[in-house]
């Protein structure tokens, strides 16, 4: 290894151990999970209620209360699994690199988010949009009686899918803008601002790596994976403000 490489080598180490001093977080999938056992206990308690006859609880309830139950047992487990993964970034363990964002950073990561979720919630609106007339507008065509009605039911199902459609994206601003600004990035698994992503499910992968210069410099990193619904991809572009560690990370991620 020449000189000018164990120079580079000693300073990243240096710009490391100087990022584990500064960062300190919790793990915020620990909270959900002890929410959804608590969840769980509440709809087992009504059941044993009934179970026991102390209170006569009403059959729809009994019902609704199984399904949370079981709901909330899921939930649970879920994160349970995704609370052991991200202790394996926060410990080190998965660990290839961590920083934290800039105030700067962190902003523009949050807005080019926010116009992202605008665009595709925009596009979702109106095929569901345009669906819903030619359903509507059929039935509508058809029927005698209640023309009026219907029309009255398919604005009122565009205007709450459009408040949906629109004012999520600003309420995840909201939540983006109020994260850590940390990023933990791991062969696996990657912690961004407050936001768990892992690709460790059979066929599921990290699909592209790339260095980006738009519309901040650091990477995109792009992973895949399977359920039920078959294959998805999502994109994370994160800003990076050190070129070396730029390339580091690509390097290790594409290896």
């Amino acid at each position: 290894m020449s000189k000018e490489n164990i120079k580079k080598l000693s300073d990243q180490n240096k710009i490391v151990a100087t990022i584990n001093q500064k960062i300190q977080m919790q793990n915020n999938q620990m909270g959900i999970r002890k929410k959804s056992w608590i969840a769980a206990c509440f709809f087992a308690l009504i059941l044993a209620i009934d179970y026991l006859e102390i209170i006569d609880i009403h059959p729809a309830l009994i019902m609704l209360s199984i399904l949370l139950l079981s709901v909330s047992i899921i939930i649970s487990v879920m994160f349970r699994s995704r609370e052991k993964k991200l202790n394996k970034l926060i410990s080190g363990e998965s660990l290839i690199a961590e920083w934290q964002l800039t105030s700067e950073q962190k902003n523009t990561y949050v807005q080019q988010l926010f116009q992202k979720e605008i665009i595709k919630n925009s596009l979702i609106l109106l095929v569901i949009s345009f669906i819903s007339i030619i359903v509507f507008g059929i039935f509508i065509a058809v029927i005698d009686d209640g023309k009026l009605a219907m029309l009255g039911i398919l604005v009122g199902l565009i205007l709450l899918l459009a408040l949906f459609a629109y004012g999520m994206p600003y309420y995840y601003r909201y939540k983006n803008k109020k994260g850590d600004g940390i990023v933990l990035i791991g062969k696996k698994y990657a912690y961004v601002n407050g936001y768990f992503h892992n690709w460790d499910f059979p066929l599921s992968g990290i699909k592209k790596v790339k260095i980006i210069q738009e519309p901040f410099k650091g990477i995109s990193l792009t992973y895949y994976y399977t359920d039920r619904t078959l294959k998805h991809s999502e994109t994370l572009q994160i800003p990076i403000s050190d070129p070396y560690l730029t390339r580091n990370l690509v390097e290790k991620l594409t290896n």
